[in-house]
């Protein structure tokens, strides 16, 4: 099953508390910071997706 877009960003915002919180260690920071970077790509083709989409829809309106 493919996540949305909101589960997608539920994901970030939970990479970035754990980030955030002070007791990730280095390594996991940067592993969970990959992670988020793999995330934000795919919401940001999400929302480009979405766009082209509603421009779409909007041109045949």
């Amino acid at each position: 099953m493919t996540e949305t877009y909101e589960q997608k960003i539920e994901k970030l915002k939970k990479i970035i508390e754990k980030i955030e919180d002070g007791n990730t260690s280095l390594d996991e920071s940067i592993r969970l910071y990959e992670q988020g970077a793999v995330l934000v790509k795919q919401c940001e083709t999400l929302l480009s997706e979405a766009e082209a989409k509603i421009t779409t829809l909007s041109r045949d309106a």
